[in-house]
């Protein structure tokens, strides 16, 4: 029985520094389920004194715990028993479905166990990567020498906070380094809970440190520190930009940045079974609400099947019906809150007056309360200038645009702006690696939508979509600096 009772459920009070829960004081901010808007509960910002205070415990305590300088074996003990513990705790799956966009089936099912093993591939790497020695002349040894930066800034959004913190902490802790995590002030308190068990797998304390608030105080005052010597973010390309030019301004620091995106879902008339495929381009943009940077929002189809594969996701769009994410029944997401069901909807108002066609949906599920539901929803455009093919909504909602021949169709699949992820649908090889080399994304699926469990495989944007890869052996090795060395005999 996974449903449960949200007012049972004891969150986590504010801060979690040097092992420690601190409740905190000064700006309050409330915390609202998305299911049915009410309110969760209260966490107060942390200031930049504060933040500082999480830094600076992070900053002794990498060095006097000996964490950084132990055999790279034993840190991925801990990390394992850590992932252990994480795929084991009840609490920790309630506290994200209660808080977050993500209903508890899911959350038990696919989100804790892809956490925990991202931490264990990260256990794996703690060892396995390292320096090189480079050729040089005969009398001489030239190496790279890794060394863990020290302290690393955590920022990580809302729509995934569990999965999205293993992604960050995994890699910065296996390195040798410790972290100071900002979790979206919209979904605080599973993070919290994560850090506990990370302590109790053996994580000297104060090596991670979670400090609640918003982003222009606490997330500044975090990418600010000047001991803070890398930072991490998830979240918006604005957002991101402004992280960039804070960082460039306080000590130059390096930069891992996984951005927003407008990915297309390329459909040649080859691409085989139209039921199969439906559900491939659904599931791309309807995956909790749409609420992810890698939502599939653009669908590209050949003429040839374009009847034939719409009339299929109008029928499956139908399907879907709305619950509070603590029943063990429901299985679609809410908004996170008011303010984003209000941008889905202003977008899809704005396009429908610069021509674009609703062909089901288009607006929120009726007698959901004050929950923020909103229907999956198809938009036929023509311009490439329509607000909905420019922007990222965030939201369950899939533009529809027809292409007559391969050349047009990868012309509509390029973005001024994003370039995070792509779908190919075809069953051509060639025409597919053509599609692939013609797509400007940093990551392409092919056949396919959305992420496997194959965490060595890095994921990671093109132009505004990001800097720099999270997952794979390339987020550990960011995580790193490199000392060039060279000894003469």
């Amino acid at each position: 029985m996974l449903s449960f009772d949200p007012e049972k459920i004891a969150l986590p009070a504010g801060h979690y520094i040097n092992g420690q829960h601190q409740a905190g004081e000064g700006n309050a901010l409330q915390v609202n389920r998305p299911s049915d808007g009410l309110p969760a509960g209260q966490l107060y910002e942390a200031d930049a004194q504060k933040v500082d205070e999480a830094v600076n415990i992070a900053d002794r305590s990498v060095r006097e715990s000996g964490w950084a300088s132990c055999p790279p074996r034993q840190r991925g003990a801990v990390l394992r028993r850590w992932a252990d513990l994480i795929a084991s705790d009840t609490q920790l799956a309630q506290l994200e479905s209660l808080g977050s966009t993500r209903p508890i089936s899911d959350v038990v099912n696919h989100e804790i166990p892809f956490t925990a093993e991202a931490i264990r591939f990260y256990a794996e790497c703690a060892d396995k990567y390292s320096g090189d020695v480079l050729p040089t002349r005969d009398a001489s040894l030239g190496m790279l020498v890794p060394e863990p930066y020290g302290v690393i800034g955590a920022i990580t959004p809302w729509n995934f906070p569990l999965s999205m913190a293993s992604w960050k902490c995994g890699p910065a802790l296996a390195a040798g380094n410790a972290v100071v995590l900002k979790p979206s002030e919209l979904t605080p308190f599973s993070t919290v809970r994560m850090a506990e068990l990370a302590v109790q797998a053996g994580l000297p304390a104060g090596v991670l440190n979670i400090v609640q608030g918003g982003g222009a105080v606490t997330g500044s005052a975090l990418v600010a520190h000047p001991l803070v010597r890398k930072v991490s973010f998830t979240g918006s390309t604005a957002t991101g930009a402004r992280i960039m030019s804070d960082a460039a301004f306080n000590g130059m620091k390096p930069v891992t940045l996984e951005l927003g995106g407008k990915s297309p879902q390329l459909v040649f008339d080859d691409a085989g079974d139209i039921d199969e495929v439906a559900g491939r381009i659904l599931r791309g943009f309807t995956a909790n609400g749409g609420q992810a940077c890698v939502a599939g929002t653009r669908l590209i189809v050949q003429r040839g099947i374009a009847d034939a594969l719409l009339g299929k996701l109008i029928e499956l769009c139908q399907c879907f019906r709305p619950g509070v994410t603590w029943d063990e029944n429901s299985r679609y997401a809410p908004m996170i809150d008011a303010r984003q069901a209000a941008k889905v909807a202003s977008v899809v108002s704005s396009a429908r007056q610069q021509g674009a066609e609703v062909l089901v949906g288009g607006e929120r599920f009726a007698d959901t309360g004050e929950g923020y539901f909103w229907q999956p929803t198809l938009l036929s455009v023509i311009s490439n200038d329509n607000p909905a093919v420019q922007e990222e909504i965030f939201g369950p909602v899939l533009t529809v645009q027809i292409f007559d021949d391969e050349a047009e169709g990868l012309a509509l699949a390029s973005h001024p702006t994003y370039g995070l992820c792509a779908g190919v649908h075809t069953k051509n090889i060639d025409r597919a690696l053509r599609a692939m080399r013609g797509i400007a994304a940093g990551t392409v699926w092919i056949n396919r939508y959305g992420r496997s469990g194959d965490f060595i495989i890095p994921t990671g944007g093109f132009h505004g979509s990001g800097i720099g890869k999270d997952l794979g052996r390339q987020a550990f090795e960011a995580c790193q600096r490199y000392k060039s060395v060279l000894i003469d005999f």
